[in-house]
């Protein structure tokens, strides 16, 4: 599923609790961790909730170098938001994954104006280590 198809998901749900209840289910789906990718290393800083996240660096048909994430967190609703994230970003190229504007999708999902300030902050932490990983996949320095 793409994040179009997602947005229109989000869209056709009218209330709140429904989107909620939603996300928690996309969550479900996630790529597993090892209990060794339950690391430091991999732990997200700056999330009230524990949150890890892997990249691995895959090639595409062309031989496009692409990154493909993984995430777990020990609350379901992170879970959720960790998916949304997958669709968002996972196996594309560093480049496409900086020039994709995670508030504007936010925002689209309706996500922005329900999230308490923890969970937005630990969104766009996590959204930050994307990047991050992408500026280093691109091997520029990271801001």
């Amino acid at each position: 599923m793409g994040i179009q198809e997602l947005i229109d998901d989000f869209a056709f749900l009218d209330e709140w609790e429904d989107r909620y209840r939603y996300v928690i289910e996309l969550g479900k789906g996630l790529e597993p961790l090892s209990d060794a990718e339950h690391s430091p290393a991999n732990k997200v800083e700056g999330c009230v909730s524990q949150v890890w996240l892997v990249n691995e660096t895959r090639k595409d048909a062309a031989g496009q170098t692409l990154l493909h994430f993984r995430g777990d967190s020990d609350a379901h609703i992170v879970r959720g938001l960790i998916a949304i994230l997958m669709r968002l970003y996972s196996d594309k190229t560093p480049a496409e994954i900086l020039d994709i504007d995670a508030r504007e999708v936010f925002a689209k999902l309706g996500l922005n104006e329900h999230l308490t300030p923890q969970r937005s902050n630990g969104l766009y932490s996590m959204v930050a280590r994307i990047q991050a990983d992408a500026r280093s996949a691109l091997g520029t320095a990271t801001a």
